[in-house]
């Protein structure tokens, strides 16, 4: 049976607990980061997509902090969207700007109908660097 250690980032913030999950879980020297929203500390959503956009990347940089790991150690990475057509111009100019050059992690964006209350949310796999 292979160890898995739950990981949560400083600050964490109140839907972990509201909905009984860990931000990721470490198994060697994989992350496996649940999905980050653009939430605040109390749980709600960023009303303003390209905000939430970039809420949930720093909610993510959080979460790969906790182990040493940064957007450049991501492997694969899914994004859900609830309304991509309209949304994908903002999303993207947020996207540019957390990853502004190759190389870039694998991709794969899904359109969805509910978000519970928000409007994006992205999900990665990383490698831990030097991870013992």
């Amino acid at each position: 049976m292979s160890y898995i250690q739950p990981v949560f980032p400083e600050g964490r913030h109140a839907l972990y607990e509201q909905h009984g999950y860990s931000a990721a879980i470490r198994s060697g020297d994989l992350l496996f980061v649940s999905g980050q929203v653009g939430s605040r500390t109390d749980g709600s959503p960023e009303p303003d997509y390209a905000a939430q956009v970039d809420l949930a990347f720093e909610n993510l940089k959080r979460v790969l902090a906790a182990t040493g790991c940064t957007l450049a150690d991501l492997v694969d990475v899914t994004t859900y969207h609830t309304d991509p057509e309209a949304q994908f111009e903002a999303f993207m100019g947020v996207k540019n700007r957390h990853f502004p050059a190759a190389p870039y992690p694998n991709w794969t964006a899904v359109g969805v109908t509910w978000l519970a209350g928000f409007d994006f949310e992205i999900k990665v796999t990383a490698r831990i660097p030097d991870a013992a």
